[in-house]
């Protein structure tokens, strides 16, 4: 199985955030529940301006981040952007040919956070925060029947990863159709960046 496959096709993803001395740049790993890494996420796209507006405000929300999933060879497997918002949010998620193949839209603004999967306009699954905190998330299929979970905690091999708060489990507990699927791994590797700081 080839990295691209693995990430679409293992049942734990460990996505750990690299630890820097300033954060201006988003960059994670991602690896299985052996810690063998299967693919890495960057943003991408930053001007110099925009670096220094980072690091000097607040203004993270109302800027457009994009973040690229590539496997180990460096081969781009799907492109995120989040456009700069002013209420509410929407992640565009899209294939290493910039196609689009749907959108993750924030749905609430009070209580907690959710949002919607969608293809093509229709909602094809949801993703809801269990706290207020926004860090542990339930994914749910049209039905709402739960199937994967985002969480914090997480009690596998490499549970000593988990004393440091940049990383966590992505957890897909049932066998999950294209498109649904890219919409669920773009957004359990974007969690941070875009669906985190919407819950602030």
């Amino acid at each position: 199985m080839n990295n691209a496959a693995a990430v679409f096709n293992t049942s734990t993803l460990i996505v750990s955030q690299k630890a820097k001395l300033i954060e201006i740049n988003n960059q994670y790993t991602v690896s299985n529940d052996q810690g063998h890494v299967l693919a890495t996420v960057n943003q991408v796209g930053q001007s110099k301006a925009k670096k220094v507006l980072r690091l000097v405000s607040n203004l993270d929300q109302y800027m457009t981040h994009k973040l690229e999933i590539a496997d180990t060879n460096g081969e781009v497997l799907m492109r995120l952007t989040r456009p700069r918002k002013i209420i509410k949010s929407t992640i565009i998620v899209a294939d290493a040919n910039d196609n689009e193949i749907g959108r993750i839209v924030q749905e609430n603004m009070i209580g907690k956070i959710h949002f919607a999967m969608e293809v093509n306009g229709q909602k094809v699954g949801s993703i809801r925060a269990e706290s207020w905190l926004a860090w542990d998330f339930r994914i749910e299929d049209a039905s709402g029947n739960e199937i994967a979970r985002i969480d914090k905690t997480w009690a596998g091999a490499l549970k000593e990863m988990f004393t440091t708060a940049d990383n966590y489990a992505v957890s897909i507990k049932t066998t999950i159709e294209q498109p649904l699927l890219s919409l669920v791994v773009a957004a359990a590797l974007s969690v941070d960046t875009a669906l985190k700081q919407d819950s602030n």
